[in-house]
């Protein structure tokens, strides 16, 4: 990168660090339930999940991070224990155990909440596979657990964002019985589209059985390098199928966004001023904007 073009890039940083800074947040009306989804590994989901969720709560936001990924990535990036011997999500979803009892307080924000994973979790699918209603555990779950916050007289969340795993199994499933949003990060590649075709025809597979107010409000490119051509075509291929959904902000590649998890947090409080977690700041601001979001339109 040419030294114009990284002045270019501090200045742009600066002034979108600045925009965010002085706008706020507001409040949403309700707490919006947004499972952070795509089949494909790889494409930014978990570092998009906690930063969000991690802005937000900088914004003094209240923010429920679920990690129903198995890997625990997310657990990580928020530095909470998620071992073998930890309650965690699978306690939930197994054995029934309240979310007030498995969700941890993050040591980056007093709005900032997580539940954790662990490699138990791959388990659910087999440790369900009799259960009656095993496709609404999470949501069940969930409800109980605004309903006691609620009656413990405790400030209502604001957000909840289900970190999803990389498959359309059953802790997908759960998080989008859940939901009310879906929000899909893709990078910019040449097979996207047609991962995005299939993960949206599952979401209205979803929504048909089993949740009729779920859509996909938004769609965020990640890892977007926009000095290559193929990265600005998928862009407009996106925008032309998804004008509604498509998000403005686009997450750069970014070595800082890479990093910040081996140190057990989010970019957006390990650097704060780097490019990839001022691009974080504003997509939740863009995301708080956007209200219970747009659904996605059907592709042509």
């Amino acid at each position: 990168m040419s030294d114009s073009s990284i002045f270019d890039q501090l200045r742009a940083d600066h002034a979108a660090l600045n925009q965010v800074t002085t706008a706020g947040l507001d409040r949403p009306e309700q707490t919006r339930v947004i499972a952070v989804a795509n089949q494909k590994g790889g494409v930014g989901k978990t570092s998009t999940t906690v930063n969000v969720a991690a802005a937000l709560a900088e914004a003094g936001l209240n923010v429920l991070v679920i990690d129903a990924d198995s890997q625990g990535n997310a657990s990580t990036a928020l530095g909470v224990p998620h071992s073998e011997e930890d309650v965690t999500l699978y306690d939930v979803m197994v054995e029934g155990r309240p979310i007030a009892d498995v969700a941890v307080q993050t040591r980056f924000a007093p709005t900032l909440w997580c539940v954790p994973s662990s490699i138990d979790v791959a388990a659910v699918e087999i440790e369900l596979i009799n259960s009656p209603q095993r496709e609404s555990r999470l949501r069940l779950a969930l409800r109980e657990y605004l309903i006691g916050r609620s009656e413990a007289g405790l400030e209502r969340l604001d957000y909840i964002l289900i970190d999803c795993p990389p498959s359309l199994g059953i802790m997908t499933i759960n998080a989008f019985v859940a939901a009310g949003e879906v929000l899909i990060p893709m990078q910019a590649e040449y097979y996207a589209l047609e991962g995005l075709a299939l993960l949206t025809r599952s979401v209205d597979r979803i929504a048909q059985i089993h949740n009729p107010a779920l859509r996909v409000s938004m769609i965020v490119l990640t890892m977007f390098d926009k000095r290559t051509t193929l990265a600005r075509d998928v862009e407009d291929e996106v925008r032309t199928y998804f004008p509604e959904a498509t998000l403005q902000t686009k997450i750069p590649r970014s070595v800082r966004i890479a990093e910040a998890p081996s140190f057990g947090a989010p970019v957006v409080y390990w650097d704060p001023r780097s490019t990839g977690a001022v691009a974080y700041k504003v997509l939740a601001q863009e995301i708080a904007q956007r209200g219970s979001g747009s659904p996605a339109q059907e592709e042509n």
